[in-house]
């Protein structure tokens, strides 16, 4: 599998221009408590790596709590034959411990 890990800060940068699609896998509850504005909640429980939001010309990267999920969901597209390779590394809580803006 190919894990292209990306920094919270990188994902900011690249969420301003708009130039990728952050799909978060955690579950509803966690996403209700703190989320990033922005993010499309894409549960890993009822995860379909063929049905995940069409990017058009952006990129998918995942996120999820710390890391884990968002890398599975990597490898479910993978084996799916969907060309996704990107994750957040240290998911929210490393977007959170960078300082970086949530809604609750």
């Amino acid at each position: 599998m190919t894990l292209n890990n990306l920094e919270p800060a990188d994902v900011a940068r690249l969420l301003h221009d708009d130039a990728i699609v952050l799909i978060d896998v955690r579950e509803p509850p966690e996403y209700a408590a703190a989320h990033i504005k922005g993010a499309t909640l894409v549960p890993l429980s009822t995860f379909d790596p063929q049905a995940l939001p069409d990017p058009g010309t952006r990129r998918i990267v995942f996120h999820c709590g710390i890391g884990g999920r968002s890398a599975k969901a990597v490898a479910a597209c993978q084996a799916a034959g969907v060309a996704i390779d990107s994750h957040m590394k240290g998911g929210i809580q490393a977007w959170i411990a960078a300082g970086l803006p949530v809604e609750r």
